[in-house]
């Protein structure tokens, strides 16, 4: 089984993606993993992404292809995988149907976390995180104790410039333009499943696992 997250950021596509790999034995791959691990290891693939990150470049979709590639040539993938982060835009989609293609492979699902934008923007800006020790907290779903102050530290509780209304609305845009095409290219292909984000992540779960099985 083979399937890729969409949705944009603040979707808690992400979260699924993990949920999925446990329940059904997968391994969940993002690609900021992926990449992380190649550099640490020092690999070729991830020597000549540095390379690119190094000067503040984005690493080319071939490249990045085959950095994912051969992540998911290796024994724990041959049941599927869940990818989270990639494919972003269309000729990155267009790259790895094509690799997959030489594999006599192709993706199963494309399953899409649909969340307004409006939603999303609401759930960011609640988000708040410890200076110290990293703890995060919601001040709507997972609020502290005392507003204001971590629970585990007593640390104060600050608004990350990421999660800033205005910072939020900009990725979204780059979302819009770049990534949500990529709804309409799987749904020609006839994989794409769309459930509900706005809902609780229990219940979105629970959506998932009904398409899948």
């Amino acid at each position: 089984m083979k399937i890729i997250m969409l949705g944009a950021p603040g979707a808690g596509k992400g979260t699924q993606a993990k949920m999925i790999a446990e329940k059904y034995s997968v391994p969940h791959v993002s690609t900021g993993d992926i990449f992380r691990a190649n550099i640490k290891n020092g690999t070729e693939l991830g020597k000549q992404a540095k390379e690119y990150m190094d000067k503040g470049q984005l690493v080319p979709d071939e490249l990045t292809v085959k950095i994912l590639l051969d992540r998911v040539a290796q024994d724990d993938c041959k049941n599927g995988y869940v990818l989270d982060g990639f494919p972003r835009t269309i000729p990155q989609a267009e790259v790895l149907d094509e690799a997959l293609t030489k594999l006599s492979e192709s993706i199963d699902y494309a399953i899409n976390v649909d969340v307004p934008d409006e939603n999303i923007v609401g759930r960011m800006g609640g988000r708040r995180a410890c200076v110290k020790c990293g703890a995060t907290y919601h001040v709507k779903y997972n609020a502290p104790k005392v507003e204001g102050v971590c629970d585990a530290c007593g640390d104060k509780l600050i608004l990350r410039d990421d999660d800033a209304p205005e910072t939020v609305q900009k990725r979204l845009d780059v979302y819009h333009e770049q990534t949500q095409p990529l709804i309409d290219y799987y749904e020609k292909k006839g994989v794409l499943k769309t459930v509900d984000g706005t809902v609780d992540m229990k219940d979105v779960f629970a959506a998932i696992c009904e398409i899948l099985g």
